[in-house]
């Protein structure tokens, strides 16, 4: 925290105004996450009369926070990674600033945009649209190219998010139907108030889904304002955050574990070897003779980083025979230890803020769902199902290292049981949700794009 302050301290003072707005905006649109987004976690109990709606958000923006706190990190670096940050070094200070700060302002302005709507719209979505556009501007304005997204992680996330919706659709009106068979009490098939109330256990299974799709979403979501964190620290303070300070001391396992790197590579092409052994190279020359990763001359920290990814990418990507499997899997691990890293106080600042976030402004959201996606009102059964569907639909994605949108999961899985149940479905209404959704890629990347251009234009 030290080396941090006094690198903040030597920056220009418009640089640290520019620095603290950024943090808060990312902060912010966390915040704004956590009403946009877990408003359909609350959904469910709220509109079943299980829980009332004050008790019910404050559950919820407590497993928020939990999940958040205690989700990982891998999520968060497949948000970094999508946007190749080395754009953020190679140009100037002020395009850096003005890249990040245009990302973050993008994604804020839809995501309150659509909720000021009542569009339950997904924040992964916002998120990655608007680093999509401002790395193709800024490739565009520097190289005439597209080469400012990393195209291979940007077709993962996306299949991840689209397909999302159908595995919720498909799972939750499943899910429903066996529940038709095996629970046969009527009071679970009917809204709320219109005959006898339900069996107790289905109020705590409500509370539970509730509390679960929460905190995966707290794991998942939180996750990704922590990358967003990452993108401004980055882009402001490179070469403190270009290696993993917490545990400098790793300096002499990375040489080794480097050094080893080129044993998976003997039956790669001519040139990926070659990339190798120039990288390894350069991590030797640049931790000769060192114990801690802080002992790096800070203006070359930045180019250590680079070539410990680069032999990390590698690695991951090698055809490895049978027996040096292990020993990829062993370099791949170490490597990222000494790159992937997210200081404490983001983790607990984002989960305080999607936590805080969830307890407010959450009824235009929960007044879509609950009323305007099926044509009656929502049942136990449909909550529960459509609640069990989401939560782990999110658990999986997290183990995949994979953003999924808890908003589509959720909606389509309470679309899904209002098929199921013969409810109908509002067509208005879906038409209006996925209308947003095709939206909020183009529209995000657009945004960013514009914000970016206009932005280097200002400074230039």
């Amino acid at each position: 925290m030290t080396e941090f302050l006094r690198a903040f301290l030597e920056l220009g003072w418009q640089h640290q105004l520019f620095f603290v707005f950024a943090l808060l905006v990312a902060f912010g649109f966390e915040f704004i996450n956590g009403f946009h987004d877990t408003a359909n976690a609350v959904t469910t109990v709220i509109y079943t009369r299980t829980l009332k709606p004050t008790p019910a958000v404050l559950f919820s923006g407590f497993c928020n926070f939990m999940g958040a706190l205690l989700g990982g990190t891998a999520v968060a670096f497949a948000i970094v990674n999508l946007l190749p940050v080395d754009l953020l070094i190679e140009g100037s200070g002020q395009s850096s600033i003005v890249m990040v700060m245009s990302l973050l302002l993008a994604g804020v302005i839809w995501n309150l945009g659509t909720w000021y709507l009542g569009l339950p719209v997904s924040s992964s979505h916002t998120l990655i649209g608007s680093i999509m556009g401002v790395g193709i501007a800024n490739s565009l304005l520097v190289k005439g190219d597209f080469s400012g997204v990393s195209w291979s992680k940007a077709y993962d996330v996306g299949m991840s998010l689209m397909i999302s919706p159908l595995i919720g659709f498909l799972a939750a009106a499943s899910l429903l139907l066996i529940m038709r068979q095996v629970l046969t009490n009527p009071n679970l098939y009917h809204p709320p108030g219109d005959g006898d109330d339900p069996p107790g256990w289905i109020r705590y299974i409500l509370i539970g889904t509730c509390g679960g799709v929460s905190f995966a979403h707290g794991s998942n979501d939180g996750q990704k304002g922590m990358g967003l964190v990452l993108l401004a620290l980055i882009g402001f303070l490179p070469a403190h955050f270009a290696l993993n300070n917490r545990h400098g001391e790793m300096a002499p396992e990375i040489v080794q574990v480097a050094v080893k790197a080129r044993q998976p590579a003997t039956n790669a092409s001519p040139e990926v070897q070659g990339l190798i052994d120039r990288e390894t190279a350069s991590i030797e020359s640049l931790l000769s003779g060192k114990q801690s990763l802080q002992d790096v001359p800070r203006d070359e920290r930045w180019q250590l980083r680079q070539s410990i990814y680069r032999v990390r990418n590698e690695v991951k990507k090698l055809k490895s025979a049978e027996g040096d499997k292990q020993q990829a899997r062993e370099v791949v691990g170490k490597l990222s230890a000494g790159i992937e890293y997210i200081p404490l106080w983001v983790v607990i600042c984002t989960a305080l803020a999607l936590g805080t976030g969830t307890t407010i402004g959450y009824k235009r959201i929960v007044t879509t769902v609950a009323e305007k996606i099926g044509k009656t009102h929502l049942t136990y059964a449909q909550g529960a199902a459509a609640e069990t569907v989401a939560a782990a639909t999110i658990v999986l994605a997290d183990l995949y290292h994979l953003p999924v949108s808890t908003t589509q999961v959720l909606s389509s899985g309470i679309a899904g049981t209002m098929y199921a149940n013969r409810s109908g479905i509002q067509g208005g209404t879906i038409q209006k949700i996925v209308l947003a959704w095709l939206l909020t890629f183009p529209a995000c990347m657009t945004l960013a794009g514009l914000l970016f251009i206009i932005g280097r234009w200002l400074v230039a």
